[in-house]
């Protein structure tokens, strides 16, 4: 897969075109100074500034033939003004000397009338990061060269790959390519200025299995920073159909109590129940299920969550927080123990405490077991459930996080002895988020990486499984 690769801002900033962008990093930076100084005529006491720009190319392609080409170019330049204690905000797509300082000036205003809030300000001087951190090469941009022509081909290629697998794929529901990239630059009068590109493509299909009463989809994709480490075409169709043939002759099971082993795909989103309950918005507004958890058991000993800002085309990678705060490598869970919360400046000053430079949300998390061995795969994870539940897809929002009770519809499989016996669905399962946590007895080695989080399949001990 042919790419382009401009990874330094200050190629970025040279050679706007090459890179596939309209704008140079040299005149975001001038848009910004003219928001900000225009703030500072106005009489604003601190104000902070960014703009951005995205564009792309996506393409879907349904049993082979061409279905949709679009090519996306978003801008954007938005402006925070504070009068002391008292914050407006507004935005503009227009990047002209007048429409700048017109939106200045609504920002302005709308501070004028908005009530004072003593949590309100910038970053602190003390947590923004170092000069020298904010031009970390990441390694992050990776623009992708390809034509409307080139990526249906791909797309094509990844279905039709899909549909042969058996001729138990009876229909598509398509495949599709995206390339996309951006960048922004931003800037606030205490004395932040930093900004970087990024990019992110990808390839995904969904193909149908069987007919009539008995037909079921599935999907896989695969994204990444830069387009020379996609999985094949082949490999994503090829797999996309297994999963799907796999889910045939599901049969109902009858309610139960049993150990729930959740694929590495879905134990991502238990990583990310635990980043929302303790979330700074959450813990201020006392609507988490672990207020006050800090340095509390939440997890068995053997669990740790690692956050680390700097990986290397890391999807949640960062020099700088959304605010140009410091970000840092850490523990946030500890032998089951959380150590820290994520918190942007605003939730940290209502928390009393300091930001943990996660405004914007979290920095590439690993979600760990110290039982974990390189030999934990997924068999080796099903010999581990015994005979319980395999779950493989979870429908619905059945998640409070006020008070941490959990139910999900799922779909999966049995799993006897270690074995799958059978594809199950029309289930619910249901727990609380606290019981679940606690009742981790595993973490596999099959890592997967969703986003910012990289998480193995997760072996809870007991759930309760709703059937016929």
């Amino acid at each position: 897969m042919k790419k382009t690769t401009v990874s330094s801002a200050a190629a970025l900033a040279a050679d706007a075109p090459a890179s596939g962008f309209a704008y140079s990093r040299a005149f975001f930076e001038s848009r910004v100074d003219a928001a900000l100084a225009f703030a500072k005529k106005l009489g604003a006491s601190d104000a902070g500034a960014e703009v951005s720009e995205g564009c792309g190319l996506s393409v879907s392609v349904r049993n082979g033939e061409l279905e949709n080409v679009e090519r996306n170019r978003d801008k954007g330049l938005g402006v925070t003004v504070y009068l002391g204690q008292r914050r407006g905000n507004a935005s503009t797509s227009d990047f002209s000397d007048a429409a700048i300082e017109q939106t200045v000036r609504a920002a302005y205003d709308i501070a004028r009338f908005t009530a004072e809030d003593p949590f309100a300000g910038l970053p602190d001087t003390a947590d923004l990061a170092p000069v020298a951190e904010r031009e970390r090469d990441l390694d992050l941009f990776h623009p992708w060269a390809i034509s409307s022509e080139q990526a249906a081909a791909l797309a094509l290629e990844c279905e039709a790959a899909a549909l042969g697998v058996s001729k138990r794929i009876t229909n598509s529901e398509g495949a599709a390519v995206s390339a996309q990239q951006s960048h922004f630059f931003s800037a606030h009068t205490n004395g932040f200025r930093g900004g970087y590109a990024t990019s992110r493509h990808s390839l995904s299909v969904s193909p149908i299995a069987g007919k009539g009463k008995d037909m079921q989809r599935d999907a896989w994709y695969s994204s990444m920073r830069s387009a020379d480490e996609l999985a094949s075409p082949q490999a994503v169709g090829r797999y996309a159909a297994e999963r799907a043939l796999s889910r045939l002759g599901g049969r109902k099971i009858a309610t139960t109590e049993c150990p729930v082993l959740f694929e590495s795909t879905l134990a991502a989103g238990l990583l990310g129940a635990f980043v929302q309950a303790v979330s700074g918005g959450a813990l201020y507004r006392k609507s988490t299920f672990l207020l006050d958890s800090l340095g509390k058991q939440v997890f068995p000993k053997h669990i740790s969550i690692d956050e680390d800002p700097f990986v290397l085309r890391g999807k949640g990678s960062s020099p700088f927080d959304e605010e140009g705060v410091q970000v840092r490598q850490r523990k946030v869970v500890d032998a089951g123990k959380v150590q820290g919360y994520f918190l942007s400046s605003y939730s940290a000053r209502k928390l009393g405490m300091r930001t943990t430079g996660n405004a914007g949300g979290s920095h590439n998390l690993q979600f760990v077991s110290r039982l974990t061995k390189a030999s934990d795969n997924l068999d080796a994870m099903l010999e581990k459930l015994g005979t319980g539940l395999f779950v493989t897809e979870l429908m619905g929002q059945g998640v409070n996080y006020v008070t941490g009770d959990y139910s999900r519809g799922a779909s999966g499989f049995w799993v006897e002895k270690g074995r799958i016996a059978y594809p199950v669905h029309e289930i619910t399962i249901a727990s609380t988020m606290q019981a679940m946590f606690k009742g981790i007895e595993a973490v596999g080695a099959d890592t997967y990486n969703y986003g910012a989080k990289t998480v193995g399949s997760i072996l809870i001990n007991r759930m309760k499984v709703a059937g016929s």
